[in-house]
């Protein structure tokens, strides 16, 4: 069936400027139109390339960017963060503190939600102000970026192993923060970094994202592995949480009809 469909989206005018209307297609099936100062092209609907152009086309105009910018200043700490959910994991990290930013990488890289974070905190008392508003921040940019939580998984769990180290994350993307911590380290110390700060993280985290985020250590030796299985599962449980979920890309998954809390 030969069908007719204007648009005015730049990308799909582009997409089909380079060449996918089919040379032969009759005079009347590629008409170009001027209506209000703005561009529209018809093409014959049924060619493969047309609907790819679509598939292009809708999706951008059902999911919208979910990109955030959120900054904080208080006596103690300036604290810039940005993310991009549906990224590729790139991160650029400078807390200034050094073990803090290595776990903060793998909380990018392993969600693959692309994360700027820069700070500045009073380090000549401790980390602890530092990484808790971090985590404050972090939580707001992610609220902000995801904003009514229309169209995504919502639950996700994951058991992540790190040589004798296993750890489990779960998480709800509920809008109803909640953390549960069962995970405890030997060492008051990983380095110079404060192990008890890793739960301060989280805690910031997910009462500012709204999320409730369950972590579980089952077991480990290692401080380092211990606390890096807990970024690295919590990662990969919100990748799984935010995905898209295809079958209901414009929905809030809630029988509520609301993820606000």
């Amino acid at each position: 069936m030969i069908g007719h469909m204007y648009a005015r989206d730049q990308r799909l005018q582009t997409t089909m400027r380079k060449g996918s209307i089919p040379s032969g297609m009759a005079t009347g099936n590629r008409r170009i139109m001027l209506l209000e100062g703005s561009r529209f092209q018809a093409w014959n609907a049924s060619s493969p390339e047309t609907l790819e152009a679509l598939k292009l086309w809708d999706k951008d105009k059902v999911m919208s960017p979910r990109s955030a910018e959120v900054s904080r200043k208080t006596r103690e700490t300036d604290i810039s963060v940005s993310v991009h959910v549906d990224g590729s994991g790139k991160s650029d990290m400078a807390t200034g503190v050094g073990f803090f930013d290595h776990m903060l990488d793998q909380l990018s890289r392993h969600s693959l939600i692309d994360m700027t974070v820069k700070a500045k905190g009073d380090l000549h008392i401790d980390d602890h102000h530092t990484v808790e508003d971090t985590g404050i921040v972090l939580g707001q940019a992610l609220a902000k970026a995801l904003g009514e939580r229309r169209g995504i998984m919502r639950y996700a769990s994951i058991d992540l192993a790190m040589d004798e180290t296993l750890t489990r994350a779960a998480v709800d993307v509920s809008g109803r923060p909640f953390l549960v911590w069962n995970v405890s380290f030997s060492s008051p110390k990983i380095g110079t970094f404060d192990t008890e700060l890793v739960r301060e993280f989280f805690q910031a985290l997910s009462q500012h994202a709204g999320i409730t985020l369950h972590v579980t250590n089952h077991y480990g030796a290692n401080n380092h592995h211990i606390a890096e299985t807990c970024f690295k599962a919590v990662a990969r449980a919100l990748r799984a949480a935010l995905e898209r979920d295809p079958r209901q890309p414009d929905a809030v998954p809630s029988t509520k009809g609301s993820l606000k809390g």
